[in-house]
Parts: structure tokens; C-alpha cells; sequence
């Protein structure tokens, strides 16, 4: 049986908004944060849980029999296709104010993801990906994403997260290596920064210990948008792991060669 690609779209983007009518009232106000760590610090919200919660409810009746795995209420069913849901990514951003958080909602098939949106409803902004097409939207008329199509390292613009996450002396220096190499940096960005490369403002984002939630709403954005996304070993990163996404598959390979070296 073949996709409906038109109700897959139609859902993402219901699924989008449905979180939105629960992040946006919450967004700059005074709410209580919880820690999901007993060292450390691993902020979830009424936020996170409610989006998600409205998120499920919005794919359940679209499509009953797919799975659900979402970053605060686990796994549910089985099955070839599943929606991959990170309700609050950057949720650090979300309690300080910054509006660089976004919803994410993936559609895998067979553990690949081919569809997925990156909503950020403060800006008012999204990055959509289906098979053969990703746009842009803020107020409008959807307009094509495209990447810059760099292929060269030194002249790329690079994003993390923060350099904190290369918390080992043979990570930090795959990041000084990629750090050293390219030609601007910049840091705290989370989903913000892929979307941005999508959207050609970027060419590089090098993350690792990444959450299949955290990533997987985000790859076919890059792919359809002429970009180029893999885990470090070159392998699909769609379930997480350490990943590096770029603008086009040269650099993406250059990228990779480099880290690999270091």
C-alpha cells in the first residue's frame, strides 16, 4: 500500500499546531521546571508534556496503527511506520525566553525518517520536508528551502549546540579540528540551527550523543533541501547518535573525513 503523502503533510502540520496551543500560552512565563537528572541538569516543563500529549492525540486519529515514540511519554505501538516527537527541543532556550526552541515531529519509515516539521510558533516559522519537497513558511505562501550548496570547509559557517557536549579529551579535539577548519561558529542554537542550514544560512551543524527525537523530524528537512546529514561513521542517523549534518554531500564528506581524523 502506498503512502498518502498529503494526510502525512496535513498531519505534521495539525500536530505542529495542536503543540503550539499549548507551548505558546506557557512561552515566557513564569512555569515550574522539573529535572529529569539526579546530577545534572535536564529541564522538562508542563510544555514538553502537554505538547506532547496534544501531538499523540492529533496522530492516533490520523493513523492508528503507526507507533509513537516521544521524548517524555516513551513508546507506543509497532510496526514499519512511526512519528518520531520531541514536543520542546531546546528547552533550555524555552525557560530563558530565547525563541530558538522548536517542535519536532518526525515520519519514519522502515527506521528511515522521509517526512518532518520544525515549528516555531513565537517567530511564527516552519521548516517542512515530505518526499521530493521542503518549505518554508512565515505568514503566506510556503516558498522552497534550498541549502547554499557550499562545498569548501573554510568558507562554511558552523553551528553546535554547545562545545560542552564534546565532554571527552578525544571529542573535544574531533571539535577543534572541525572548529579550526571552518570560517565562523556559533553556539545554543539546537533545532534552530539545521532549519537554518536547511534554509542556506549555515552550511554546518557537528553534534554528538544526540536522541533519535532529537534529530529525526530534522533529517529529511536537510535532505530535501539539496543538504547531506549521516552519523560520523557514515551511517543513517535518524535513530540518533553523533551526527553531523551539511550542506551539501561533498562538505558533508569532507566534514566527516576531517572529524575522523582528528
Amino acid at each position: 500500500m502506498s503512502l498518502d503523502l498529503a494526510r502525512i503533510e496535513a498531519t505534521l502540520l495539525a500536530a505542529a499546531d495542536a503543540a503550539a496551543a499549548r507551548t505558546l500560552p506557557l512561552f515566557r512565563t513564569e512555569l515550574g521546571i522539573d529535572n529529569k537528572l539526579e546530577a545534572g541538569f535536564d529541564p522538562v516543563t508542563e510544555a514538553d508534556r502537554g505538547a506532547e500529549t496534544a501531538i499523540r492525540a492529533v496522530i492516533a486519529e490520523a493513523f492508528p496503527d503507526h507507533a509513537i515514540i516521544g521524548e517524555e511519554w516513551g513508546s507506543s505501538g509497532s510496526g514499519r511506520y512511526s512519528w518520531i516527537i520531541d514536543p520542546v527541543d531546546g528547552t533550555r532556550a524555552f525557560i530563558t525566553g530565547a525563541p530558538v526552541w522548536g517542535t519536532l515531529i518526525g515520519f519514519a519509515e522502515d527506521g528511515v525518517a522521509i517526512a518532518g516539521v520544525m515549528s516555531q510558533p513565537f517567530i511564527g516559522e516552519t521548516f517542512l520536508a515530505v518526499p521530493g519537497r521542503a518549505t518554508y513558511r512565515r505568514g503566506g505562501e510556503p516558498t522552497p528551502l534550498r541549502t547554499s550548496g557550499q562545498t569548501e570547509l573554510g568558507a562554511s559557517r558552523l553551528f553546535t549546540t554547545t562545545p560542552a557536549l564534546f565532554s571527552t579529551p578525544e571529542l573535544m579535539a574531533k571539535w577543534l579540528a572541525i572548529e579550526g577548519a571552518t570560517r565562523l561558529q556559533r553556539f545554543g542554537l539546537d533545532c534552530y540551527g539545521y532549519s537554518l542550514l536547511a534554509a542556506g544560512h549555515a552550511e554546518l551543524v557537528v553534534e554528538p550523543f544526540l536522541n533519535t527525537y532529537d534529530i529525526a523530524a530534522l533529517v529529511p528537512i536537510i535532505r530535501e533541501a539539496g543538504g547531506a546529514i549521516s552519523c560520523w561513521d557514515g551511517s543513517e542517523p535518524t535513530a540518533g547518535g553523533n551526527v553531523v549534518a551539511a550542506a551539501t554531500p561533498q562538505l558533508l564528506d569532507a566534514a566527516l573525513e576531517l572529524i575522523n581524523r582528528a
